[in-house]
């Protein structure tokens, strides 16, 4: 049993490099390249662990880049729970322009999985999951919308939170089936809810819609603004901190990473939002991929928090 169990349908190898000019037909040369572990559940679990929670990521590897993949977390020491596939783990690309410090990220869209991998890996979470269990990132090609929700109705029958953070349908789907928390940023709220929204209060009544059906709080991510936290009781926008931005990579996955790690210490929601708001900003301080680092998140907490 783990304290934070996250799922990882369609993980990847994130490299990231650096060169001067971004340009067509040229070569570019570029820097040494940095690989980190990376999709989204994996992203919160390595998140989550730096900021001293209990947590055990699981996810399909298959082929060299999956073996790779599985190295990198090994490297981390972190628990993971990996099912093989018959497809090869993707990869994803960060290139950042040093000229005019603009960033490009290229996104593969990874290998399918069979129904009995996917059976695979939701029976992996429910052998481990005992409290809360972070369904993030895409979903990879021909599987079904469906699949959060499935998640969902698995750990609310085991009587386990669920926080969900993805988009488009499969978002909807968990909605409709009882999420516990979803961490939209302001693109995916405003998808979910078929309008744009251009003030706070747009936002708040957005988030509101969606509350109900065991849904019992919507954290909605908004960049710089931070995150508002809306529940039945409350509404709360915490503003971010203003910090150096050097990489946007991991910026949400981190902020779940704090939310959750902050609930599985008992702390109340609007505690949990401003650490995820402040590991947020410190993943944001970092180069490439890489996540937030455990000192910069409780520094610009107490800040928060002050």
């Amino acid at each position: 049993m783990a304290g934070i169990v996250t799922l990882t349908l369609n993980p990847t190898v994130d490299l990231a490099v650096s060169t001067a000019r971004v340009t067509p037909e040229d070569k570019l040369r570029c820097s040494a390249p940095r690989r980190d572990p990376g999709g989204g559940g994996v992203n919160v679990a390595r998140a989550a662990s730096r900021l001293g929670a209990d947590a055990l990521a699981v996810l399909p590897t298959g082929g060299p880049s999956g073996e790779l993949l599985r190295q990198l977390l090994a490297g981390e020491d972190l628990p993971v729970g990996a099912v093989g596939i018959a497809g090869e783990t993707r990869e994803s690309w960060t290139v950042d322009e040093t000229s005019s410090e603009d960033q490009y990220r290229f996104v593969l869209p990874g290998p399918s999985l069979s129904d009995d991998e996917l059976a695979a890996c939701l029976a992996a979470v429910d052998e481990h999951a005992e409290t809360l269990v972070v369904g993030s990132g895409s979903l990879p090609p021909d599987v079904g919308d469906d699949t959060w929700a499935r998640l969902v109705r698995s750990c609310a029958d085991a009587g386990v939170r669920t926080i969900v953070d993805t988009s488009g349908m499969p978002l909807r789907a968990a909605v409709d089936a009882g999420v516990w928390l979803i961490k939209p940023n302001l693109r995916e709220l405003g998808d979910l809810v078929e309008r744009e929204l251009s003030d706070d209060s747009q936002v708040r009544a957005a988030a509101e819609e969606l509350l109900g059906a065991g849904t019992e709080a919507v954290v909605v991510s908004m960049g710089a603004g931070g995150a508002m936290l809306v529940t039945a009781e409350r509404v709360e926008h915490v503003r971010s901190p203003t910090v150096p931005i050097r990489s946007r990579v991991g910026a949400g996955d981190s902020t779940v990473a704090g939310i959750a790690s902050s609930l599985l210490r008992g702390e109340d929601l609007v505690t949990a939002v401003r650490w995820g708001v402040a590991a947020g900003a410190a993943a944001v301080m970092t180069e490439g991929s890489e996540l937030c680092r455990r000192a910069d998140t409780e520094r610009l907490f107490r800040e928060l928090s002050g």
